[in-house]
């Protein structure tokens, strides 16, 4: 690999390449790969102007659209780190991450759903020394003072300016993405160009990913699955198809209105776009194939999805850069549904025994530990946390249990913190989902621990049942009973319309859970 393999180095290679080929398709417009490329380097000059320097951190607070791509693209020309935030986060989550973050300069989306940017900006300024700037994306007439300004009018300033020459190493942060926080306090993680980059080109390459492919990814850059997506159609030199905030409808028109190829997106996205009254199968007749992944995948989703699209399973987390494990095309029927497939190359994947911490063999349930050249650098401003979940050979600790056969296929059972430890038996939530989810009238289901003081903790089936379905709790148990050992059928059902989800597409496990345990503890005061 090149010593110096930046995004900025990898992007102007496929502008000589092929200046012309469209990079982004929008709304309103499409722009090309050397259009692009212009209106990235017209922000960094302006950028520049601002003081953002090598090493400098600029945040990100835009719904997925072409402000995003040059943004990046123009922090890269720079050295400076792009630190993505979602604009779903409330007001407390944003000032958190920005001051952890240290950002110098903020981009923001003017007005995302009821939220209005500009005042929530002049809410948190004053708790944020360290930020200089915010540059806003939108069409409102703004108040202005010196801090404040819009994006249209920065990139006109840096028009025709030169670019400072700037030594970017490969090994510099790319961005700091901080993980969705379901399990936890969300961390920054660093991420390297090389890391992202190799990354992203090894698994377009498993894709067969070409120039040709027009890709749709609705998950937002925000993620790490999002961001790997757009560097991925760059390092093919493709197109991406932009879509600000996911709707089935409007998803499926873009589909075949571009003849999108290409479509990733986490499980929900691809259950929305089945329930979709106007889906067909001829509607996404030109998809060639796609990627599911993100958070748990039913077996049964992938039969289904399959039938239309010939979609692969992938594994990782923000921490792996993400790719650990992806099926492929010349898998078997079984593995490509039960599976999150086998290691990218160069990457390491092995069982840790969860009570000895010992590294053991395979078809032995164990904690999914990664070593690889796409590990993150390590959690921002967090020492004492990016040892904890590091082993002594260099191991990161996934926090995922799982199975690995002997030809290093990897079955997720699912996270080590959500095993539910009831009466003296370990119970794995995605094994009792799988099978819940066979029943007709399940459409989707999360199994969850909640506390008691017998028990230890009591398995709870939280059910999202067809549109129209009759259940009650008992027809789910009795279906249990039939399904799998007595120690493992739900002592509670709860029924959902829909499950709270993150801004990743993550389930909000820990709010389903103090939800229940709170509707517990006052049926019994």
């Amino acid at each position: 690999m090149p010593s110096q393999w930046t995004l900025t180095t990898q992007f102007e290679s496929r502008v000589r390449e092929h200046p012309d080929r469209l990079v982004v398709l929008g709304r309103d417009r499409s722009y090309s790969y050397a259009q692009i490329d212009a209106q990235s380097a017209s922000l960094a000059a302006a950028f520049a102007e601002l003081g953002v320097e090598h090493g400098d951190r600029v945040a990100v607070n835009l719904p997925n659209g072409v402000e995003w791509v040059i943004t990046l693209l123009a922090c890269a020309r720079l050295g400076a780190t792009v630190v993505p935030i979602s604009p779903q986060l409330n007001v407390h989550e944003l000032r958190y991450q920005l001051r952890h973050a240290e950002a110098s300069l903020v981009v923001t989306i003017e007005r995302y759903g009821d939220v209005d940017f500009l005042q929530r900006f002049e809410e948190v300024l004053a708790d944020l020394p360290g930020l200089q700037y915010v540059v806003t994306v939108g069409d409102e007439d703004l108040w202005y003072d010196d801090r404040i300004f819009q994006f249209e009018d920065v990139l006109s300033r840096g028009q025709g300016r030169p670019v400072p020459s700037v030594a970017v190493s490969d090994d510099d942060d790319l961005a700091v993405i901080y993980t969705s926080g379901s399990s936890g306090k969300p961390k920054g993680v660093r991420l390297s160009h090389r890391a992202l980059l190799d990354n992203a080109l090894q698994t377009g390459r498993v894709m067969e990913m070409a120039q040709e492919d027009r890709v749709l990814c609705p998950v937002p850059f925000s993620t790490v699955f999002g961001f790997s997506a757009l560097l991925g159609t760059f390092m093919a030199g493709a197109s991406l198809v932009l879509l600000p905030r996911f709707d089935a409808g409007e998803a499926l028109q873009l589909i075949e209105t571009h003849r999108v190829t290409v479509l990733q997106g986490v499980p929900t996205i691809w259950q929305l776009l089945m329930r979709h009254a106007s889906f067909a199968p001829a509607r996404v007749a030109s998809l060639r194939t796609g990627v599911i992944a993100g958070t748990d995948v039913a077996e049964e989703l992938v039969q289904r999805v399959r039938g239309w699209c010939d979609v692969l399973v992938a594994y990782g987390l923000t921490e792996t850069g993400p790719t650990v494990t992806i099926t492929r095309f010349s898998d078997t029927d079984e593995r490509r549904a039960s599976s999150v497939g086998c290691a990218l190359e160069g990457v390491e994947v092995m069982a840790v025994d969860v009570v000895t911490g010992v590294l053991h063999g395979p078809e032995a349930v164990g904690e999914i530990a990664v070593r690889g050249p796409f590990l993150m650098r390590g959690y921002l401003r967090m020492p004492a946390e990016t040892a904890k979940v590091h082993t002594p050979e260099g191991f990161f600790l996934t926090g995922d249990l799982g199975i690995i056969d002997e030809e290093g296929y990897v079955r997720i059972v699912g996270r080590r913190r959500e095993t539910i430890a009831r009466g003296g038996y370990q119970v794995y939530p995605r094994e009792v989902e799988d099978r819940l989810r066979a029943h007709p009238a399940v459409d989707d289901v999360c199994v969850i621990g909640i506390p008691h003081e017998v028990l230890g903790e009591q398995v709870c089936a939280c059910i999202v049942p067809i549109e129209g379905a009759v259940i009650t709790g008992h027809d789910i148990r009795l279906f249990a009973r039939d399904a799998m050992a007595e120690y493992k059928v739900p002592d509670l059902v709860r029924f959902y319309d829909a499950f709270p989800m993150s801004g990743s597409g993550k389930i909000r496990r820990r709010e389903l859970a103090r939800s229940i345990a709170l509707d517990l503890s006052a049926s019994y005061t």
